[in-house]
């Protein structure tokens, strides 16, 4: 039973039926699926698929947003569910403070991610999307986060990142922060070449 709804809210993703996916949620919290579970196997595996299609030339722009759209209104329904479970665990494992750099309003896989910390039991800050650089320095002042996670879908917005890093470096945050980054065009190669980006090696 827990199987077929996890597999419906993949399907309705994939199928970019959002009224489907926002009824088969609100089902699965009723019989007891792991809100964690609905939304790693079931709403991300719909979103990943149809990304790859339209990766593949097999799929529309607007199907993928709309499937992004049922997958967001979906997880609305399942995440004060996590939410709750996160306040009863202990102290913040550290605190992470997140958002899409500036010229992106693309959040998908940075909710997703905001999610599966904030049941993982971390502090999370979610500063939303079209971020410039001067925000994250500003709020990283305020906020002195542990971690500081970046995400991009775009090539070209993907740059922000090493601007973050600079900043970081100029202002003397740089030591006091570990950065994450992410995103469809990011890499490990990518996360290498950024992490040098305070020594102007960018290419």
């Amino acid at each position: 039973m827990k199987k077929e709804i996890v597999n419906k809210l993949m399907n309705s993703v994939m199928n970019c039926d959002t009224e489907g996916a926002v009824k088969t949620a609100e089902e699965a919290l009723k019989a007891g699926v792991d809100p964690v579970e609905a939304i790693e196997e079931g709403l991300a595996k719909g979103i990943k698929i149809i990304g790859d299609r339209f990766g593949a030339g097999e799929a529309f722009l607007t199907e993928l947003m709309i499937a992004a759209q049922a997958m967001k209104q979906a997880m609305a329904i399942l995440e004060p569910a996590i939410s709750k479970r996160a306040k009863t665990a202990k102290k913040a494992l550290a605190k992470v403070m997140i958002g899409t750099v500036e010229g992106d309003i693309h959040d998908i896989g940075k909710t997703i991610v905001t999610t599966m910390l904030t049941v993982e039991g971390f502090d999370v800050i979610d500063l939303g999307v079209d971020i410039p650089v001067e925000t994250f320095i500003k709020k990283t002042k305020q906020e002195k986060p542990d971690i500081i996670g970046m995400s991009a879908l775009m090539t070209i917005t993907m740059l922000k990142m090493a601007d973050v890093i600079k900043a970081l470096k100029k202002e003397g945050l740089r030591r006091k922060v570990k950065v994450m980054v992410g995103g469809a065009p990011t890499s490990k190669e990518w996360a290498e070449i950024i992490k040098r980006a305070d020594k102007d090696l960018l290419p």
